[in-house]
């Protein structure tokens, strides 16, 4: 009885260890997976010119708080001077309400924008169109809305030739954009509207900093068209050769890299936390089996004088402390499931089967290695020593 509840015990230390093992993965998985699908739109071949630098530290808030802001006429310049830019669009934004009757949805992202945005962006439509170069240089009052406003304002009706407000005044909605989902779980990006870059700034002024975005023609030419966009903005700034650019150039890659990194943190968080686990409820078997081996030390030597071979010997304990790490392993991956979609309100989360087998397996080789060692022993034992043991 108190071997089975020293056993019991152990298997909390196996348990703890497979639901942070398979816990981290889901969630290394599913962040993984978000990232990708959050990102897609934004394109490796796409380049950010920003007041803003992406992901700098806290210390440089000063130095990019006092350049100056960028304009959205810079897109046309470098639409004109820049010879490896397949395509140029500016885009600003801010919060605001939309409106179509008595709905309302609040927090909608507002972007202003120019008819070039779809040629540089990855964005796709569900409905409708993208307003014109036309509309655009009219500057006529056109909408396209992200599908969370879609879902707020019409849930049971076609959107398009629709009129909604906007802090009050009325748009066209002549397209959908196809839902792109929630950036890492956290907040949503459907809830925006796009609206002709002229509207925006009827509505909101010009006194706001303009990002503009840069598709290189060609992939593999990113770095020179880098380059190529540095000294097209250098000129536009006006600045001098001794000077630092009061700019920056962001692309995809920085966001990567950031992500990698919060990544290998997570990681390395699961593996010690696992590891611990592991580790302790490892050595709780080993000593189990250790007391069992001793315990049933006469009945060894019964078995050997019976004509029992070793390796019946040594796979018997064996057996015996594997299927203890087995059954912690296996409650610990059903108690994983139900936590995991707990996580997912929180963080997005996936569990393939890759991660149930890989904590079976992790579960099998430390019932192994915590096994060995006492099976090993009872093996060796002598049968005639082992039938004296009192």
């Amino acid at each position: 009885m108190a071997n089975k509840i020293r056993a019991a015990l152990t298997m909390v230390s196996i348990f703890i260890g497979i639901v942070a093992v398979t816990l981290m993965g889901a969630a290394i998985t599913g962040l993984t997976n978000s990232f990708n699908k959050s990102f897609q739109f934004m394109g490796a071949d796409v380049l950010y010119v920003d007041k803003w630098q992406w992901g700098f530290s806290g210390g440089e808030w000063w130095k990019y708080r006092n350049r100056k802001d960028l304009k959205p006429e810079y897109a046309e310049r470098i639409q004109r001077e820049a010879t490896l830019a397949a395509a140029v669009a500016p885009e600003t934004d801010r919060n605001g309400i939309v409106k179509y009757k008595n709905k309302v949805a609040n927090n909608v992202d507002i972007v202003g924008t120019t008819a070039s945005y779809p040629d540089v962006t990855n964005m796709s439509l569900d409905a409708g169109r993208f307003f014109t170069l036309e509309e655009d240089r009219g500057n006529r009052p056109m909408v396209i809305i992200g599908g969370d406003v879609a879902d707020a304002l019409f849930p049971n009706q076609d959107p398009i030739g629709q009129s909604i407000k906007i802090n009050g005044l009325s748009f066209r909605v002549v397209g959908v954009r196809s839902k792109e989902g929630s950036f890492l779980g956290m907040f949503s990006l459907d809830n925006v509207v796009f609206i002709p870059i002229g509207q925006f700034q009827d509505i909101y002024g010009t006194r706001f900093s303009a990002t503009i975005d840069v598709r290189a023609s060609n992939e593999k030419d990113l770095d020179d068209s880098k380059e190529e966009l540095r000294g097209i903005m250098r000129k536009i700034r006006g600045l001098a050769p001794y000077q630092e650019d009061d700019f920056s150039i962001n692309q995809q890659d920085q966001f990567t890299n950031a992500f990698d990194q919060m990544i290998m943190y997570v990681g390395a968080i699961g593996i010690f936390v696992t590891a611990l686990s592991l580790f302790v409820g490892g050595i709780g078997i080993m000593n189990i089996m250790f007391v069992s081996v001793t315990e049933r030390t006469k009945e060894i030597g019964i078995r050997k004088a019976l004509g029992a071979p070793r390796r019946a010997i040594l796979a018997q304990f064996l057996l015996e402390a594997v299927l203890i790490c087995l059954s912690g392993g296996l409650i610990g991956l059903g108690a994983s499931y139900p936590l995991s979609m707990l996580v997912d309100k929180v963080l997005p989360t996936s569990m393939p089967v890759s991660i149930a087998i890989t904590g079976i397996l992790i579960s099998l080789v430390v019932g192994v290695i915590s096994g060995i060692v006492p099976a090993l022993r009872a093996s060796r034992l002598d049968p005639v020593d082992a039938l004296r043991y009192e």
